[in-house]
């Protein structure tokens, strides 16, 4: 690549948080002028100040100054606990074992840990502009890309061994949270300290990203739905869940993990569970029905529900309500996976056959059904049946815990009837529907 490039990639990305500083203190600026805390001799010279940090050979001694702060690594400390101070690890071993795990990736990315006000030089290390970056040009002492910027002999060279610090292995350490493991060898132990690979969640994240929502997969989706053949294979990942490291603040974890917004995918490795091929429901009269399927199903999470506000007594307490509220919302998950082991394509039109199930019930757990029922189909698409259903959930959830609580009444069967996940669970599985071509 023409180290011009790398040198225009640096110079706009300068640029960019200079203007990015300068609109914040203009703002500021305006705020205090309005308040008459500064002159505008004042502000003028703080804003040529902070347009000298942004020249490029300024701002590049400084960021190679703040090089010291971060360490570029491949597996990170941090994602064990978020205090731990053991040291993270930058591992250049590549293998081709046949198993999946960072040495079986041709280049894996490389992560950056340390002080979160620094990982903007991180970021500049690790930028790729076609296939290179500033940290490979390092690896390789290459230097072309900084010399245009450089305004005085040494300069450079002060540049190539600030950023270096970067790739510094410094001496390891571990730390009381590291969750260490003592791994028995001959009649001894060594202690292991396991790491996080964050090059190899990087890695599943960017595919994961790619087989979901690059062009290519939406164009294969939108053929499935409209049922055309398409080169592309369509990829799904059913039952994925997600664990998220640094709250709020996923950049005090490091820095592609701020890069995923602090959300990591976990593939499901379940094995199959079979399950017995039974027949569609014939006298169906509600899915709510007292010590039905449902009922059965959910009887835990209501046991522990009504356990709780028992032994409580406090509903108004935040920690009660936030306790309550993830038992009602897995009794709600309970009903919706129900929900779905009845809408099978297979069955449609069941419902015909269950003559004492709601009009609105029938619509919702039949809905295949609108692929040869035309006033059926028109009812379905009104919407109005989800109000209702929400209504009979409302109720039977009001009547289970009626047997426990004498005073429930009105004020919580609105509570349950507009629960938040409730609307959206009803949401999702009329999307999912809809890209089946309902």
């Amino acid at each position: 690549m023409p180290q011009g490039k790398l040198s225009a990639f640096i110079a706009e990305y300068i640029a960019t948080r200079r203007q990015a500083k300068l609109e914040v203190f203009d703002k500021e600026a305006a705020k205090r002028r309005a308040a008459n805390a500064a002159d505008e001799a004042t502000l003028l010279q703080e804003r040529r100040a902070l347009e000298e940090r942004y020249i490029p050979a300024n701002w590049l001694t400084d960021a190679a100054l703040r090089t010291s702060q971060i360490s570029l690594v491949s597996h990170v400390a941090k994602f064990t606990h978020g205090d731990s101070k053991s040291s993270s690890v930058y591992s250049r071993i590549q293998a081709a074992e046949g198993y999946l795990n960072t040495a079986s990736l041709a280049q894996p990315a490389i992560d950056a840990v340390g002080n979160a006000a620094a990982l903007d030089v991180a970021k500049l290390l690790q930028t790729e502009v076609e296939g290179d970056s500033l940290l490979a040009c390092l690896q390789r002492q290459d230097y072309q890309p900084l010399e245009p910027f450089a305004t005085r002999p040494g300069q450079l060279e002060e540049w190539v061994k600030g950023f270096n610090q970067a790739l510094i292995t410094r001496e390891p350490a571990s730390h009381k949270l590291a969750k260490q493991i003592y791994f028995p060898v001959g009649e001894n132990y060594h202690l292991l300290s396991p790491l996080f690979s964050s090059s190899l969640a990087h890695a599943l994240h960017q595919k994961m990203v790619a087989l979901r929502f690059s062009d290519e997969a939406k164009a294969a989706r939108e053929a499935y739905k409209n049922k055309r053949a398409h080169a592309q294979p369509m990829v799904i990942f059913p039952g994925t869940a997600e664990m998220h490291f640094g709250g709020t603040k996923p950049q005090n974890i490091s820095s592609l993990n701020l890069g995923r917004g602090g959300r990591v995918s976990l593939l499901n490795a379940q094995p199959p569970r079979w399950k017995r091929l039974d027949k569609a429901p014939a006298k169906l009269n509600s899915v709510f029905t007292l010590r039905g399927e449902f009922d059965r199903e959910a009887s835990g999470a209501l046991r522990h529900l009504s356990g709780l506000l028992t032994r409580a007594g406090d509903y108004n307490n935040r920690a009660i309500r936030q306790a309550c509220d993830q038992y009602i919302d897995e009794i709600i998950d309970i009903l919706f996976n129900h929900a779905a082991d009845l809408q099978r394509r297979e069955w449609l039109g069941w419902s015909r056959s269950c003559s004492g199930l709601s009009a609105h019930q029938q619509l919702w757990l039949d809905p295949w059904r609108a692929l040869e029922d035309d006033a059926f189909r028109l009812e379905r698409d009104k919407d109005d049946w989800q109000k209702l259903v929400a209504a009979d959930f409302a109720r039977w959830l009001n009547y289970r815990l009626s047997k426990t609580f004498q005073d429930i009444g009105k004020t919580e069967l609105h509570e349950w009837e507009t629960r938040p996940l409730f609307r959206q669970r009803l949401r999702e599985m009329e999307s999912i529907l809809r890209e089946g071509s309902i």
